[in-house]
């Protein structure tokens, strides 16, 4: 089907799953504040919102560098909670859609980077992948849901020795700890990915939604609490159709 293109990201469809391709290479797609809102602009599309799940990719040498930093950096407190209400709200519109996510990770998955592909629901990994939080390097830190989900995927110990050292590991390590959920055959990543987007898209998209929901407040949730929405959920989606 056609691509559109929103300034830095196309958007097009295979079938039922939204394709969104970041498209800032000579800058190894890293994310300015235009780009992140020509991505939410995408996310808000027509063909994300019909689709049944959605694919979140680079393309074929880098999945994002990382932030834009530079821009920030001129900001004042203010002009940066600003930016949290407006361009930087994608990492979070991200992880709220109710469709489930992937991502195609190859080369460079730093910083920002690595946040949006951890708001996806599962991500698939390049064997050329590198993936790490380089930001306390120049005196910030993962803002943008790195911190609160690295630590929810690898446990507390692993996320500070990471987040602090700011160590970059391979996608052997990002497997191993949880990071991804598969390392797909050498420039694959995307095929891969989108094999398991059509799998998604096949079950029904409620039960899905819900069941993201679910998964979402039960990572903070006491025990009972949890088991509570699960029962809640499931009489929910118990008359509906598959």
């Amino acid at each position: 089907m056609p691509t559109e293109n929103i300034g830095t990201v196309d958007v097009r469809r295979d079938g039922d799953v939204a394709v969104v391709t970041l498209r800032r290479e000579q800058k190894r797609n890293a994310l300015s504040t235009h780009m992140e809102a020509a991505l939410l602009a995408a996310l808000g599309s027509p063909e994300v919102k019909s689709s049944r799940a959605v694919v979140v990719t680079g393309g074929d040498s880098v999945f994002s560098a990382g932030a834009d930093v530079t821009e920030l950096r001129e900001m004042t407190p203010e002009a940066i909670a600003e930016y949290y209400r407006t361009s930087g709200s994608v990492y979070e519109a991200l992880a709220a859609l109710p469709q489930p996510t992937v991502s195609a990770i190859t080369g460079y998955c730093l910083g920002g980077g690595l946040e949006l592909a951890l708001a996806t629901d599962i991500r698939v990994a390049d064997p050329a992948a590198v993936f790490g939080f380089p930001e306390i390097g120049i005196g910030i830190l993962p803002s943008s849901g790195g911190v609160t989900r690295i630590t929810r995927i690898v446990g507390a110990g692993r996320a500070r020795d990471l987040v602090l050292r700011g160590r970059r590991f391979d996608h052997a390590d990002a497997e191993r700890w949880g990071v991804v959920s598969e390392i797909a055959p050498p420039a694959e990543h995307v095929k891969q990915a989108l094999s398991i987007a059509h799998e998604l898209a096949a079950y029904s998209p409620l039960a899905l939604s819900i069941t993201k929901q679910v998964l979402d407040v039960s990572a903070d949730a006491p025990h009972h609490a949890s088991l509570l929405l699960e029962q809640l959920a499931y009489s929910a989606l118990n008359k509906t159709t598959p």
